[in-house]
């Protein structure tokens, strides 16, 4: 069966949006966050150090807003409105960027912090969409086709990027081609919403109350308090909170990573276009493996993969060695989360979605926060960052024995 027209503009807005995880989270930006406080007198284990810990302070203050919102989004009308603002905010601010001088590292660490807010707060409502858009028997297909797709579109400008980096056809400065990269990125991630927005409407919901905010808050502790009611799903989301800690910690810090080993900015540009390209089949044939033999095992496949990925890293001597690990990399990285997006979908109730995934982003976020803040410690303290990405490897011991207690019911009834 085709896509829907649904599926097909919630899988566009994953196109949409990735062009801010490679462009911003991952390529441009903390290259040129690395001369930035290079100039200003800052190691580089340093910085690596100071980038860890602004991709926490962002996932630290969106996880705090994320079950209240969520909450508040299962009520009709909020879901797609409070997805528009954290949008509107994450694409403000990406434009923004360009009017950070060469030398303020920290406002540009703080402008960096607002557009990972408004990039993380709307994925929050956007993962919640994919309950409204598909049914329990297409979730598998449609969330990897999501990912998929996202990784093949943020290909696109990063290219362009490229072309004009490595031709020099533009007769600018490095600054300016880096401020003509974070305008193509707003650009993208605003044009692309436009399908989302049009024909993307919330179908499962709760009717709405005189005061939604202050119900919302009783619904949450309420919620809180009967926990028990839902120990599959907690159990789930304690699995993930540690195995997806290692997945964006590793995303998040490889630049830096690939940059304390001496690579050149060119050569890591190459290496992660090929990530994304090579995740682009391979998200994909998790999703169609998914079908065939349900997603518990897929996802046990995509942690034992992140778990030689761990040990291979601390062994790293060669850009050749890192162009490996980027391919292992994009083998499963799109895999393990879109199979666990679409898992949490299936195991909960539908009109309640947006809470569930408040709490589903809180304990992904707030493991992000751990990640990367470990990484940099241990980075800092002993000079190496092969010894930060070791320490990750337990991460996906304990989420991997955890999963497997997990079971794959419906509760929607709940």
């Amino acid at each position: 069966m085709a896509y829907t027209k649904e599926e097909k503009s919630w899988i566009f807005q994953d196109w949409a949006n990735s062009a801010y995880s490679i462009m911003i989270t991952t390529a441009i930006l903390p290259i040129y966050f690395k001369g930035v406080a290079a100039n200003a007198g800052i190691a580089d284990t340093t910085s690596t150090a100071y980038w860890g810990y602004a991709n926490s302070i962002g996932t630290l203050l969106i996880s705090l807003l994320a079950p209240i919102l969520g909450t508040i989004a299962d009520y009709q009308f909020f879901k797609k409105r409070f997805f528009g603002v954290f949008t509107g905010i994450g694409i403000a601010f990406t434009f923004l960027l360009i009017f950070i001088p060469t030398d303020a590292w920290l406002l540009l660490l703080g402008f960096y912090i607002l557009s990972l807010i408004g990039f993380s707060g709307a994925n929050i409502f956007y993962d919640a969409f994919l309950i409204d858009v598909t049914t329990n028997e297409r979730m598998d297909k449609v969330s990897s086709a999501g990912y998929a797709f996202g990784y093949l579109g943020s290909c696109i400008p990063f290219i362009i990027f490229i072309i004009f980096q490595a031709t020099g056809i533009l007769p600018i400065s490095d600054v300016a081609l880096v401020n003509i990269g974070f305008v193509m990125t707003a650009l993208w991630w605003l044009f692309f919403t436009i399908p989302m927005w049009k024909n993307v409407q919330q179908v499962h919901y709760i009717p709405a109350v005189k005061n939604p905010v202050k119900t919302s808050f009783k619904r949450l502790f309420h919620t809180i308090s009967h926990i028990s009611e839902h120990k599959n799903i907690v159990l789930f989301l304690i699995a993930y909170f540690f195995y997806i800690d290692g997945v964006d910690t590793i995303f998040r810090m490889a630049t830096s990573y690939g940059i304390d080993l001496g690579i050149s900015q060119t050569t890591l540009i190459l290496i992660l276009l090929m990530t994304q390209l090579v995740a682009f089949p391979f998200t994909l044939l998790y999703g169609y493996l998914a079908k065939r033999f349900s997603a518990k095992p897929l996802i046990f496949t995509a942690i034992f993969v992140y778990i030689v990925i761990c040990i291979y890293a601390v062994f790293m001597k060669t850009a050749l060695d890192f162009w490996i690990l980027a391919m292992l990399v994009g083998t499963s990285q799109g895999g393990i989360q879109a199979l666990s997006r679409s898992f949490f979908g299936k195991i909960i109730p539908k009109k309640r979605s947006n809470e569930f995934y408040g709490f589903y982003n809180i304990f992904g976020k707030f493991s992000a926060i751990i990640g990367p803040a470990l990484m940099g410690v241990i980075t800092q303290v002993t000079g190496k960052t092969q010894y930060g990405v070791a320490s990750l490897i337990v991460l996906f011991l304990v989420g991997g024995v955890m999963f497997l207690f997990v079971k794959e019911k419906n509760l929607e009834n709940l």
